[in-house]
């Protein structure tokens, strides 16, 4: 895995099965900030590799990127909590082999990021007993930076459009229901809400909330920034409204970029925390829609900044769920997205 100045940037198998990227210029410090990057179903460590190596040789001094493979490949199809098992159990094998690591972030892309919300209520650490009210915990006694996800289904894919590629054709949907599995396997379960193991509520709504021993909205809110990156358009795998966490009637207005560097960002906003355990009273009685509203009120009781991104403009936007994250070097529109996560990247 190597970037357009080899020079720059090392990359190397890690015994925990993934690939640890940084800089080769010589420093009077080991980076001390870890990044944890995830990428999405049926992906691989090089989906992240320009990120990866814009990463290290912009700031060569404080990270080094752990590019995710416990999930590789067909993998991903194991389920979100299977999947985000075995991240909590690689970022485990890197933080042991590291003893300078003293903060952690993770960059996660689609499916990537439901696998890392799951990691980080596995690896999450309370603060110890006497501690100031106002003492956060960490994440495997790491201090929690950045969780931002790219593209993710937060919502989960099932109906009232949350899969593009479906038209929003309430029979499609349907179908997609009934045979999601047959594609995705249990991940697919998870996706379009129609897993019920041992009779619980689906995982997606289990995960907004801490349960039993997985503390999922205490690790989010340790971290100092929770970002969620979303296309408003062209995305025909994961929807705008799931990717972004919001209702149908907060989706904003998009006006054209005028930024030169961010050519593709076109709006971003920053929703505050709230405590409020009601779902909103205009609910119809249809069940998939009280699910979502109870997903997007227990996720909103932590504050998320919101980046919109379109490629509405772009000749390769039919591939908005691949080129938001430059998966693809001959697909590299989305380069001014991860400058931007870069740019507002908390060390």
């Amino acid at each position: 895995m190597g970037g357009a100045d080899d020079a720059a940037v090392r990359a190397e198998e890690s015994v925990s099965g993934g690939v640890d990227v940084w800089s080769d210029a010589v420093s009077s410090h080991a980076p001390d900030h870890l990044l944890v990057m995830v990428h999405g179903i049926l992906g691989s460590t090089a989906d992240w590799q320009y990120g990866a190596n814009e990463f290290v040789k912009q700031l060569p001094d404080d990270v080094i990127v752990h590019c995710s493979e416990k999930n590789a490949s067909m993998l991903t199809l194991d389920g979100v909590d299977v999947m985000g098992e075995r991240l909590a159990d690689e970022v485990l094998d890197v933080i042991s082999r590291r003893p300078e690591l003293t903060k952690i972030s993770f960059l996660a892309h689609s499916v990537g990021g439901l696998a890392a919300r799951y990691a980080i209520a596995k690896l999450y650490r309370r603060p110890n007993a006497g501690s100031d009210e106002n003492t956060k915990g960490t994440i495997c006694g790491l201090e929690a930076i950045n969780f931002i996800t790219v593209a993710t289904p937060h919502l989960g894919s099932r109906g009232n459009k949350q899969v593009p590629l479906l038209f929003g054709s309430l029979a499609m949907e349907k179908v997609a229901c009934r045979v999601v599995h047959w594609i995705f396997r249990r991940t697919g379960k998870h996706l379009f809400l129609t897993d019920d193991d041992e009779g619980q509520p689906p995982l997606l709504q289990r995960m907004v909330e801490d349960h039993g021993n997985l503390y999922f909205i205490s690790a989010l809110r340790a971290f100092k920034r929770r970002v969620v990156y979303a296309n408003a358009d062209c995305d025909h795998i994961v929807g705008w409204r799931t990717s972004s966490i919001r209702r149908n009637t907060e989706l904003p207005e998009l006006a054209v970029s005028s930024s030169e560097k961010y050519p593709h960002i076109v709006h971003e906003e920053y929703s505050e925390g709230t405590d409020d355990e009601k779902c909103q009273d205009s609910m119809t009685d249809c069940n998939l829609d009280i699910l979502e509203e109870k997903m997007v009120t227990g996720l909103r009781r932590v504050s998320w900044e919101k980046v919109d991104v379109s490629f509405h403009s772009s000749i390769t936007s039919f591939a908005a769920h691949s080129i938001i994250q430059v998966k693809y070097a001959f697909m590299n529109d989305g380069a001014d997205v991860i400058q931007h996560i870069i740019d507002h990247f908390q060390l």
